[in-house]
This record gives C-alpha cells, structure tokens and sequence, in this order.
C-alpha cells in the first residue's frame, strides 16, 4: 500500500478514539465512576466483590463446636447461631486495653443491624473463672447491650482457648507481665448463617480473613497508621444477610 494513504488511515483511526472513546473516559474521571476496582484491576478483569470462604487444608472452615453459659445462665452452643450472620470476638470484662473499644465498636454494629433478626454477635470470654454470668450481665448493662441475640459467654477455661486458637486462630494467652495479665488480638471474625468462617477479599482476590476491631470508626487510623475496618465490617455482614 502506498505510504501516503497508510498514514491518511492511522490519523483517521487515532481521530476516531480521540473523538469516541477519550470523551468518555474524561465523563467517568469527572463523575466520580471510575472505582477501586478499575484502579486494581491490571487484568482486565472484574474483581469480585462475593465474599470469600476461610480455608483449611482446602475446604471451607466452619466454627467448631462449642457450648458455653451465657451471661443469663442460659447454655449456648454454635447450633443457636445457624441460620444467623454473627460477628465473633473474644474479650475480657477487666481488660485495661483494647476491650472497651472492641465492645463499644460490636455496640455500634448492634445499632447498626437492630432491626435484623438474623444478625448476632458471639463474645467469648478469656478469663471465665472471674468473668461469671453476674459479671457478665453487668458488663452488659454498662454497655447498654440490648441485643438479645449478642450472648456474652463463659465455661470451660481450656475449651474456650481451644476455641480461640484452633477454633478460630484469634490468638489469646495468660501473660501475667502485660496489662490485665492476659493478651489477646483484637481481631473479629465473621460468620455466615451456615456457620462458615467469611471476609472480603484483597485487591489480590485473597480473604482477608478478620476484621480489626481495636479501632473506633469515627477515629479512621490508629497512632501505627492502620485503618479502622468497622465500616467495612457493616458492608459485608449486610452481603451475608442477603445472600
């Protein structure tokens, strides 16, 4: 082909995106449409905002079993909550630390879902031989904890560390130089009404497997610069119930 008319073609093609597809590029920068996604998505390919599944040894990982005695006296097993999108921390009533902000971030969750019969929360206690269903129905009352499907547990002190460590991995330990003398992290799990462990995924399409907790909302960051991530928590329980 001669070389005139190859070049009269490459303009008209380069005027053809300029007029057709730069227009609407600039329309999606000024709306505010290109999102998350279009920025992480180097592939090509949608990401998928599906919430994923926990995995051990290759299948999905579902809450062990368990039974414990409630802050009522009333026993409470993991077959209470099927059928129910809860939220899982462990705690202790006299801790010094991160505690009173995990409790007072799952309160704002409870008002948040308070019309869903179907949303709970799961509190676990590390230290039952203090924390006993009189203590933990103060406990309670000082948070203003009105949710009658958020059972604040205690029993067995070796079966709620099984629980904590092998049961959910949320590490929790007696550690009598720290604070309290107890450390635990201050990470929620989320679980879906058929008792499978579930979190959003990262830009690399991996669960990011727990939620921090020890970071008020309202606050955003904490002084080590990480993010709160209760906001994103509300999002995804709000996915499970309507899954």
């Amino acid at each position: 082909m001669n070389k005139k008319y190859t070049y009269v073609w490459v303009s008209l093609i380069v005027l053809i995106f300029g007029i057709i597809v730069v227009p609407r590029i600039v329309e999606r920068l000024s709306s505010g449409s290109v999102v998350e996604n279009d920025r992480l998505n180097v592939s090509g390919k949608k990401v998928d905002d599906k919430l994923g599944y926990i995995l051990l040894d290759g299948k999905r990982r579902k809450v062990p079993a368990f039974e414990f005695i409630n802050q009522d006296s009333v026993v409470v097993s993991d077959k209470d909550y099927l059928g129910k999108v809860y939220v899982v921390d462990f705690f202790f009533t006299r801790c010094p630390s991160i505690c009173p902000v995990m409790t007072t971030n799952l309160v704002d969750v409870q008002k948040h879902f308070k019309d869903a019969d179907d949303f709970a929360i799961a509190s676990f206690s590390i230290t039952p031989d203090f924390d006993t269903p009189q203590v933990l129905r103060s406990y309670k009352e000082k948070y203003e904890i009105q949710d009658e499907n958020w059972n604040l547990m205690t029993g067995d002190h070796a079966g709620v560390y099984e629980l904590a460590n092998a049961g959910f991995n949320i590490f929790a330990a007696e550690m009598p130089d720290v604070p309290g003398g107890f450390e635990h992290s201050g990470l929620f799990a989320l679980v879906d009404k058929q008792g499978y462990l579930r979190s959003r995924k990262d830009e690399f399409g991996n669960p990011i497997v727990y939620y921090r907790g020890q970071i008020l909302e309202k606050d955003g960051v904490n002084d080590h610069g990480e993010t709160e991530e209760i906001g994103i928590l509300k999002i995804d329980i709000q996915k499970l119930l309507e899954e």
